[in-house]
C-alpha cells in the first residue's frame, strides 16, 4: 500500500464526471490497484475512488500544467468501463510504501454463528420443552440453521439472523415447503430470529404463519438477562 499526502486537484471522467479542486489530501494506493482520495473529514468514505480492476499510470504534466505548478500527473483507468481518475499532483508532502500481507479479515462478534451456537444452546427461548434435533439440518437448497422437536408432535426449523430482512423470511419459507414433505418431520412450523427484525419482515413472515422472536445477545452471553420478544 502507498500512502501519499499532496497537495492536489483531482478529475473523474467516464460515467460521470466530477472536479476536486487543489487542496491537500491524502492518496491510498491499494496493492488491488484501487486509488482512494481522503480529505481530513468525512469518516471512511473517500471524497473519490476508482475500484479495481484499474491500473495507475504516472504522466509528465503539460506545458500548460507545468507552469501551474503541477509536478506529476496520475492517471488511474479502470480496464473495463474506460473511465479514469486523474490527479494533478502540486506538492508532495509525504510519501510512503508498506507491505501489509495477507489480511485475516473482521472477526465479528455476535455474527450469525456465534447466535445459532448460544441459541442451540438455549432453545428454550423459542419455546418451552423443546429439544434441538441438529444444527445445519441439511435440505436439498441448503441447511436450517437449527430444527428442534416439539413435544407436542412435529418439528420447528429456525432460521437465525443478526438482521432479519425479506429474503431471510423467503429463505425459511423454501426450508419449510422442502421439510414439511418429510413425514417423519411434518408437521413443520417455522421460527424466524435475529436481533432486529425488519418490520416488512415481519409482516411478510406473519402472513406466511412464521413466528418471529427477537434475541437479546447479551442476555444469551450472560452479559445481562433478558428474554426474546415475540411477535
Amino acid at each position: 500500500m502507498r500512502l501519499v499526502i499532496a497537495r492536489c486537484s483531482v478529475d473523474y471522467t467516464g460515467r460521470l464526471n466530477a472536479h476536486l479542486p487543489l487542496a491537500t489530501r491524502l492518496l491510498v494506493h491499494k496493492g488491488d490497484g484501487s486509488l482512494l482520495v481522503h480529505s481530513d473529514g468525512g469518516s471512511y468514505k473517500p471524497l473519490n475512488w476508482m475500484s479495481p480492476p484499474c491500473s495507475l499510470a504516472t504522466e509528465e504534466p503539460g506545458e500548460e500544467e507545468a507552469g501551474a505548478g503541477v509536478v506529476e500527473v496520475w492517471r488511474v483507468t479502470h480496464k473495463k468501463t474506460g473511465d479514469a481518475l486523474r490527479v494533478q499532483i502540486y506538492e508532495v508532502l509525504h510519501d510512503s510504501s508498506h507491505e501489509l500481507g495477507v489480511d485475516p479479515g473482521l472477526v465479528k462478534d455476535g455474527v450469525e454463528a456465534d447466535l445459532q451456537r448460544l441459541l442451540a444452546e438455549q432453545v428454550e427461548l423459542i419455546g418451552e420443552g423443546l429439544s434441538l434435533v441438529r444444527r445445519e439440518f441439511p435440505t436439498a437448497i441448503g441447511p436450517v440453521d437449527l430444527l428442534l422437536r416439539d413435544p407436542a408432535g412435529g418439528t420447528i426449523a429456525v432460521e437465525v439472523k443478526r438482521r432479519g430482512d425479506i429474503d431471510g423470511v423467503e429463505q425459511l419459507t423454501r426450508y419449510l415447503e422442502l421439510l414439511g414433505r418429510d413425514p417423519h418431520l411434518a408437521p413443520v412450523r417455522g421460527v424466524f430470529a435475529a436481533q432486529e427484525i425488519k418490520p416488512q419482515a415481519k409482516v411478510l413472515a406473519t402472513d406466511r404463519g412464521i413466528r418471529c422472536v427477537t434475541l437479546d445477545y447479551d442476555g444469551m452471553k450472560g452479559v445481562a438477562s433478558g428474554v426474546p420478544t415475540l411477535f
